[in-house]
């Protein structure tokens, strides 16, 4: 009876070890070519994008250039720059201006090794763009702009540049779209631009900003520099770069909307002081009003000396930057409100935009 049991609990030991091990096999069987094949279409999307990338960066990369920028013969500054059309006996070659502000000769320095003179054609502060030409002959490449209105978050971006100099021309950098409508303030101005982590470096300014299709989306300009920052590079969107070309390229300047007031930041004490100018300690934000043309528009609707400008229609000024950022959002012959601090009392005051 005992050998009977033995031999009946051994069956079914065996009968549970082969259902078990057939289970295995066929879980095994199921899902391995999936994980195969998940590993598989990575590996493929991969070569996929670098391939892309490479295609990307032989369509651009002859049309970059290293700008070179001297005073009275002396070289101070180098920057990137990339023809961007051809059309007559000229190529023209989009930059920042902040690469050749103080520029009275240029000279470009193409990938292929040769270096020829440049002329300054147009340039514009407030947008930091310029436009420059070099004789059609000397084009080895021209660049396809694309829309920067197309551009998605996280898309893969690569920038073409001399950081650092000529000595590093045609370094290539590669990044994503970390923010399509960032808004930077400097000291003067208030740029709406694309945030980048590609690396961007002192010399890549003027350069391209590049999609996987190959098509330039955005002009490097600036990054944040601190100890603590890392990957946080601007480009100014080539949508705007091209309406403002369209002016540089024929040497016009850029039209905008024009107050004729001379404008403080309200907590700029040292200004304030210096212009004999007294403001309610309650006001913490806004600008004040430190000179002002009497043939102006703005005169002429009743802005004074000393009044404290607090919004443009129902966008709130907190500096002289952000008050040029809304003012130049309208158009000339436009007509907006005004709300001021006179005195300690609020008012409006509606003012027709001219030109300056």
């Amino acid at each position: 009876m005992n050998t009977k049991k033995t031999i009946l609990i051994c069956f079914i030991f065996f009968v549970i070890t082969v259902i078990t091990s057939v289970a295995a096999v066929i879980l095994y069987v199921k899902f391995y070519p999936i994980e195969s094949k998940i590993v598989t279409e990575n590996i493929n999307r991969t070569e996929v994008i670098e391939s892309a990338i490479s295609d990307s960066i032989e369509q651009v990369f002859d049309s970059v250039v290293t700008v070179k920028s001297f005073y009275n013969g002396k070289q101070y500054g180098t920057g990137s720059g990339f023809v961007y059309k051809v059309e007559g006996d000229k190529g023209y070659i989009l930059t920042n201006n902040h690469v050749i502000d103080y520029a009275n000769s240029v000279t470009v320095l193409l990938q292929n090794g040769e270096e020829v003179e440049a002329s300054i054609l147009g340039k514009d502060e407030y947008s930091d763009l310029a436009v420059l030409s070099i004789a059609k002959d000397k084009v080895l490449k021209v660049a396809t702009l694309g829309d920067s209105d197309k551009i998605y978050l996280g898309e893969t971006v690569f920038t073409v540049g001399s950081p650092m100099g000529e000595e590093y021309s045609g370094s290539i950098t590669k990044g994503i779209i970390s923010a399509k409508e960032r808004t930077v303030e400097t000291e003067s101005v208030v740029t709406k631009v694309i945030q980048t982590d590609a690396a961007i470096n002192p010399g890549n300014s003027g350069g391209p900003l590049v999609s996987l299709s190959g098509e330039v989306i955005g002009i490097t300009s600036m990054k944040l520099s601190d100890e603590q920052i890392e990957g946080m590079g601007f480009a100014i969107p080539i949508n705007e770069a091209k309406m403002y070309a369209s002016y540089l390229e024929k040497g016009e300047s850029v039209s905008r909307p024009y107050l004729g007031v001379s404008l403080i930041d309200v907590n700029d004490a040292y200004k304030l002081y210096y212009y004999r100018l007294n403001v309610d300690r309650n006001i913490t934000e806004g600008v004040v009003v430190a000179a002002i043309d009497s043939n102006s528009n703005a005169a002429k609707a009743g802005l004074q000396l000393g009044d404290v400008i607090l919004k443009i229609n129902n966008d709130k000024i907190t500096s002289v930057s952000k008050l040029r950022y809304y003012l130049y959002q309208y158009k000339i012959g436009d007509e907006v409100e005004i709300s001021i601090n006179r005195a300690g009392k609020e008012k409006t005051i509606k003012v027709t935009l001219e030109g300056k």
